[in-house]
């Protein structure tokens, strides 16, 4: 039976959850071993780093709670880092959800938690009262609610269409915006526009005599792949980067491979990446146009099994990484043109899967922990609005709006469920901490 508007609220008792820390272990078991320490390291920084890495943790338990029998495809991890600024194919700059890694059918309001909870959480950590972060929740839950009813009065194009152009926006709030606020907002949007594949190469290579890019050395951060492995080896490795590529060159369309074939494979690394896909393999591919001065970057991301699969119905893909790429095309205004998917063998001659995008292309997030009651309360309904157009490019949106408008407090549920998981997630930081400070979980300690 669907919830109730009102058993929204409800949160899982700690006394009955798995224990997070054995969740977190038991995901870990799939990593590169010599990163689970940087992992570690990251999630334990902070509550809020924490929750970024606990999507699997989170999944159980919203598993855990009444549901209102609304599914849709989400993002999988919504929180508030995971919206962002980049350039679309046609050179626009937009805000939009960017991580899909956990993409997967599921309760609409799934979604709707994990963002509101984070901004409780990010919050807390910025050191704001109850009253601004529980405004911050009831905020990010309106502007949902208000953009998914607005949506079924669109037609079903217009809500394919729609987006958050950012010159736009920047005109449109610019008046709610104290003048160091917006003069440090268009600062950091032209340091995102210059985000690309040449900012990349004089930030990630370094030149030999010959004045050719190689990417360079910062382990365990940035390792590039002959270092990482023996020589031999190494060249097996790459040989085996070089095969995905090719599969992934395979799957694109003909006009983009047109593209991409007028550039040629010249480098390897491994990056690390994030707080929760820490650990998951990821590697970065430096390559030349034509005339070997027209550098392109692309991410090769592993695509593990979603932490959602587990707890939801739905129809396995052969491909993670092709889960990852439908789902991303369906929920983002506007995708990479480079994205894609692959797969192939590991180091270790275990197959893994992947998805492919630039590794800059404009992209930028906000610094959360720079921001003040007032912004972090206008991000929230932006992030709110991002999230409702996303569900609104689904045949959902129709189901949604007839739920939303099925009883009353819809935003107050949401503040309840999370104020109380922020709660349970400070709660299960603490548990991470003291693993660590009693040598049961390692750390890699980063500059």
């Amino acid at each position: 039976m669907a919830a109730t508007i009102d058993e929204l609220a409800a949160c899982p008792d700690p006394s009955s959850r798995p224990d997070p820390i054995a969740v977190l272990t038991a995901q870990a078991t799939s990593r590169v071993a010599d990163l689970i320490p940087v992992r570690n390291a990251r999630m334990a920084a902070t509550p809020f780093t924490f929750y970024r890495g606990a999507a699997a943790v989170m999944a159980g338990d919203l598993a855990a709670t009444p549901d209102s029998g609304v599914t849709t495809q989400l993002c999988g991890d919504a929180h508030l880092s995971n919206f962002g600024v980049f350039n679309t194919p046609e050179r626009r700059m937009i805000f939009d959800l960017n991580d899909f890694d956990e993409t997967s059918p599921g309760p609409f309001e799934w979604d709707l938690k994990r963002l509101a909870a984070s901004f409780v959480v990010a919050g807390r950590g910025n050191g704001f009262d109850a009253v601004t972060t529980r405004d911050c929740a009831r905020e990010v839950a309106k502007s949902y609610r208000r953009w998914i009813l607005a949506s079924v009065q669109q037609s079903t194009m217009e809500c394919w269409y729609a987006r958050i152009d950012v010159e736009e926006m920047i005109a449109a709030v610019g008046k709610m915006l104290d003048t160091s606020t917006e003069a440090r907002t268009v600062k950091g949007l032209k340091k995102a526009r210059h985000r690309n594949s040449l900012q990349a190469l004089g930030k990630l290579c370094v030149f030999d005599e010959h004045g050719d890019p190689h990417i360079r050395s910062d382990p365990p951060l940035l390792v590039p792949v002959h270092e990482l492995f023996g020589d031999h080896h190494a060249d097996m490795v790459a040989e085996r980067i070089g095969e995905r590529i090719e599969e992934y060159r395979a799957n694109l369309p003909d006009y983009i491979r047109a593209l991409f074939d007028q550039f040629t494979p010249v480098d390897f690394a491994r990056k690390v990446v994030g707080v929760g896909s820490v650990g998951t393999r990821a590697w970065i591919v430096l390559m030349r146009g034509q005339r070997g001065e027209d550098p392109l970057f692309l991410q090769l991301k592993e695509a593990q099994r979603s932490v959602l699969v587990d707890h939801v119905p739905t129809a396995p893909y052969p491909n993670q990484g092709q889960r990852v790429v439908e789902g991303q095309r369906l929920l983002q205004a506007a995708s990479d043109l480079f994205l894609g998917w692959t797969s192939g063998f590991d180091e270790n001659g275990e197959k893994r899967d992947f998805y492919v995008r630039q590794l800059r292309d404009g992209k930028g997030s906000v610094v959360v922990e720079a921001l003040n009651p007032a912004e972090l309360t206008l991000y929230a309904r932006l992030c709110g609005r991002a999230l409702a157009q996303a569900h609104a490019r689904t045949a959902s949106r129709h189901d949604i709006a007839d739920y939303l408008q099925s009883g009353k407090g819809f935003a107050r549920a949401i503040a309840d469920f999370a104020e109380t998981y922020a709660d349970l997630n400070a709660g299960d930081h603490s548990a991470m901490t003291t693993e660590i400070a009693e040598g049961r979980l390692e750390v890699h300690e980063l500059a």
